[in-house]
């Protein structure tokens, strides 16, 4: 078998792999979500947020970056394992320290001295991660997400399993607490078991450098995505208040759905992969632009129908009290699908060793940010925000691509056909939808089901025709992804 061949069978693979481990979860999540939901008061979800919140913060400003450094490294990691592994562990039993005595404040802070206590017992399951067997990184670099899927789906049915299972003793808190410290232990026993690696304690200064040389662009682009994510929600909390900040939540979870649930399954996957040919310039070049096409393929209709058929949807599945959120939500799906697409050009930069790119773009991006959401929050509430969000993320993203022209040599038909096509398409959908929607008079669940199955039929027939007359190449890039996890060995 070619190595060309070999490589794009194992990414088609791995995709598989990692959209099927992705359903699961969101399964098992919601079927979590329901019962625990009925088990536990709502006061228990708000501590639980709190704790992670804390964790989350501590995490994001002391990440190593070295994983990402190891997946993106050329040459065979095994050298750096055990160097990873030891500063892995060290940084779980620094921050282990800093979570417990720091613990207290954050209640304080929140007014809650219960958190304090919950905050504490959470911090053990970063001393968990930190003594996971850093050769599971072998799963990512060497496409093996078949490994990653038994992996995933083991930390997931532990939790799932021990929060349930406590939540019908205890129905308090400590449900979710102890589900989440059961995920971790499950995770750490899980990567001695499926990884044969075994690593060992060791300083190396010189690998510790060379890996810190990349891993600090990581950690700063991670810093500045952490505020880009969660900087929104705390400025309406804070200036907004608790009600808006329900509102633009909500909004934001439903229309970020092209680019949380398309695009992280194929990100995860094709990071790895564009490392593998980072130095083969054409393979790459065609690479990229059939990732674009289909994201872009399956990103703009889904969008357009959030977009259009977002009132109807609010008023059937949510109620009438949700209504006020829906122009932000129609702004915000606007920012997933430029989020979806940008994902493209960082995944690219930072697997050809080009990570500074993506932090200063992010720090542009906070900039820009920072600038307009006060006067349009102020101006129009939540929807303000939402603009602001939208307008700090275009330019950045344009200046993103032009960086990929260059980087890879991409000639800018090829480029914006990827785009263009279905944005065309997409608009169609939603003009037939708006020029269809005031002939239907009950407009409940039956008649929104029937809206979408017409959007995607129109969507899906234009797009045939585009790849007839307009070489667009989708059917033939289906076709052999289809024959590639066929024949995958």
């Amino acid at each position: 078998m070619k190595p060309e061949a070999s490589l794009s069978q194992r990414v088609t693979r791995a995709g598989a792999w990692v959209f099927t481990l992705r359903i699961i979860e969101k399964g098992f999540g919601f079927i979590r979500l329901i019962i625990l939901a009925r088990l536990l008061a709502p006061n228990d979800f708000g501590l639980m947020g709190i704790a992670l919140l804390t964790l989350s913060i501590l995490e994001t400003f002391s990440e190593t970056g070295f994983q990402t450094a190891l997946i993106q490294k050329k040459k065979d990691i095994s050298a750096y394992l055990d160097t990873a592994w030891t500063v892995s562990i060290l940084r779980g039993i620094a921050l282990c320290i800093i979570i417990f005595f720091s613990a207290p404040y954050v209640g304080l802070f929140f007014k809650s001295t219960e958190a304090s206590s919950i905050i504490q017992v959470l911090g053990l399951s970063i001393l968990l991660r930190g003594f996971t067997n850093t050769g599971i990184i072998y799963f990512q670099k060497e496409l093996e997400f078949n490994k990653q899927f038994i992996y995933g789906l083991i930390t997931t049915s532990a939790d799932f399993i021990v929060a349930i299972l406590a939540a019908v003793i205890l129905k308090n808190i400590w449900a979710l607490v102890f589900g989440y410290l059961a995920a971790n232990l499950a995770g750490l026993v899980a990567s001695y078991l499926i990884q044969p690696y075994r690593p060992r304690l060791s300083l190396d200064l010189k690998r510790i450098k060379e890996l810190s040389g990349f891993g600090k662009w990581v950690f700063g682009y991670n810093i500045l995505y952490f505020f880009l994510m969660q900087g929104d929600d705390f400025f309406v909390g804070k200036v907004l208040g608790i009600a808006a900040l329900g509102f633009y939540q909500m909004a934001y979870k439903i229309s970020n759905i092209p680019a949380t649930e398309i695009t992280h399954v194929i990100s995860k996957v094709i990071f790895p992969a564009y490392s593998k040919m980072q130095d083969d310039l054409p393979r790459l070049r065609e690479s990229y632009v059939r990732v674009l096409q289909f994201i872009a393929f399956f990103s703009f209709p889904i969008a357009g129908l959030i977009f259009i058929l977002a009132p109807e949807f609010t008023m059937i599945f949510l109620g009438n009290k949700w209504m006020p959120m829906v122009p932000a939500m129609q702004v915000l799906v606007l920012w997933g699908l430029v989020r979806s697409l940008g994902t493209t050009t960082g995944t690219l930069l930072v697997s050809v060793g080009k990570p500074a790119i993506v932090t200063k773009l992010h720090f542009a991006t906070l900039i820009l940010l920072g600038s307009l959401i006060y006067p349009l929050s102020v101006t129009w509430g939540i929807l303000g925000t939402s603009l602001a969000v939208l307008f700090a993320m275009v330019v950045p993203n344009l200046v993103a691509f032009i960086v990929i022209i260059k980087v890879i040599r991409l000639k800018i038909y090829n480029l914006t056909k990827m785009i263009f096509l279905p944005l065309l398409n997409t608009g169609f959908l939603i003009l037939l939808i708006s020029l269809a929607k005031p002939y239907w008079v009950n407009f409940g669940i039956l008649g929104f089901s029937l809206f979408v199955i017409i959007g995607l039929t129109s969507y899906c027939c234009i797009a045939y025709l585009f790849d007839k007359f307009y070489d667009y190449r989708l059917v033939d890039n289906i076709k052999m992804s289809i024959y590639s996890l066929k024949n995958l060995q």
